[in-house]
């Protein structure tokens, strides 16, 4: 098997126990801080924690890994301070200090996936160019994982209760750590003055800014679902279990996306891609909103995360691998977390909550129908100015 396979396994490996952390921890930290007593703002405040770290942590890794090229041996430190600080979630020293856990634990935990991508960027490469069925093997790892952990996690605390929340939290990043100690340290050659490439050439291209507008409304429109979707659902009374097989569904289609994006992809340019994904999030977002009490358009809206996130994330993933080549890779990645999940994770989590405890929680996804459609006009811009007079269905 060539050296390059092999070293994809690890990186799998990596990407199932952080996805399998993100798939507890993320859909039920609304629930665990809502049975702490907190009131839906505080829930806000305190999950926006996460997105607030992707202002500047993401950039600051990506920047340090471009300079050093030492991206392995960064995820490794990363995910020993982020276990040993979770430890903090144990004791009840008040909400700040909860803030002050999530912010460190969150600061070593928000690069790790633009790190690993950039790590593994070149294994992942095919002739130069983005492979996408050997990217989709390796991420389909991650939302195994996640599907895993959210339905384990959600029949768990069905039954025992949400106080073992943080025990959860240790052990998942535990396997994170363990992960990341098993990646080959793929040290690659030092840029001393890569810092010294900037990256505003590139950020002056309109299409670039464009599909860096469309990914901010995107993933903005998401945010009602990644924060407030378990509160949302628990409103309209359904159980935990239920929660997380809704979840699960989501992955499922998820995984199904990754495994075969390869049959799918070639049949769209990247760009009319992002233009399908932003209408199909339109279409996932009204049904959120006017019917998640009816189970089966439920389902059905859970089932278009394979195009609104997992067709989103490759095809971003790809346009970025183009825009933001080699001594710049570190840093495009991180741009791509910072402008698509650190600001819009601030603005969703504190606005949704606002939104919520004035006029209910179905008014944040009402919010996010209307991101998503800024968001499919930003696309379709960027699809233009690729394809000025082209159809976006290739002949």
């Amino acid at each position: 098997m060539p050296q390059q396979s092999r070293h994809l396994f690890p990186f799998a490996a990596f990407s199932a126990a952080y996805f399998a952390h993100i798939g507890f921890f993320n859909p039920y930290l609304p629930l665990w801080l809502k049975g702490l007593g907190m009131d839906i703002f505080a829930i806000s405040l305190l999950t926006s924690v996460q997105a607030a770290t992707r202002l500047f942590a993401p950039y600051v890794w990506g920047a340090v890994s471009d300079h050093t090229g030492e991206r392995v041996k960064l995820l490794r430190v990363g995910a020993s301070v982020a276990l040993l600080t979770s430890f903090g979630l144990f004791f009840d020293f008040g909400r700040w200090w909860l803030a002050a856990v999530l912010l460190v634990m969150f600061t070593h935990t928000s690069s790790m996936m633009s790190l690993s991508e950039a790590a593994m960027a070149h294994l992942v490469a095919s002739g130069g160019a983005f492979d996408a069925r050997r990217y989709g093997r390796v991420r389909l790892w991650g939302s195994t994982g996640f599907l895993v952990m959210v339905f384990l996690a959600g029949a768990w605390f069905e039954h025992f209760g949400m106080a073992s929340f943080p025990a959860w939290t240790v052990l998942t990043l535990g396997a994170v750590m363990l992960s990341v100690w098993c990646l080959p340290d793929l040290k690659e050659e030092a840029h001393p003055q890569a810092l010294r490439l900037a990256v505003w050439p590139v950020l002056r291209q309109r299409s670039v800014q464009w599909l860096f507008a469309s990914i901010f409304f995107h993933v903005l429109s998401h945010m009602g679902i990644y924060v407030f979707f378990s509160l949302y659902l628990d409103s309209l009374g359904y159980s935990k279990t239920l929660i997380g097989l809704l979840w699960a569904a989501s992955v499922l289609a998820e995984i199904g996306w990754f495994f075969s994006q390869s049959r799918w992809l070639g049949h769209l340019s990247l760009t009319g891609w992002l233009l399908l994904c932003g209408a199909t999030t339109v279409l996932r977002m009204g049904l959120t909103a006017s019917s998640a009490a009816v189970l089966p358009l439920l389902v059905l809206a859970q089932l278009l995360h394979a195009i609104t996130f997992a067709a989103h994330h490759s095809v971003c993933t790809a346009l970025l691998s183009h825009h933001f080549p080699g001594r710049l890779r570190g840093r495009g990645q991180a741009l791509y977390t910072v402008i698509g999940y650190g600001f819009p994770g601030v603005l969703g989590g504190l606005a949704g909550g606002a939104l919520s405890a004035r006029y209910g929680l179905g008014s944040v996804f009402m919010a996010t129908l209307a991101t998503s459609l800024i968001a499919t006009g930003c696309a379709f811009k960027v699809w233009r100015l690729k394809h000025p007079a082209a159809p976006i269905i290739r002949a």
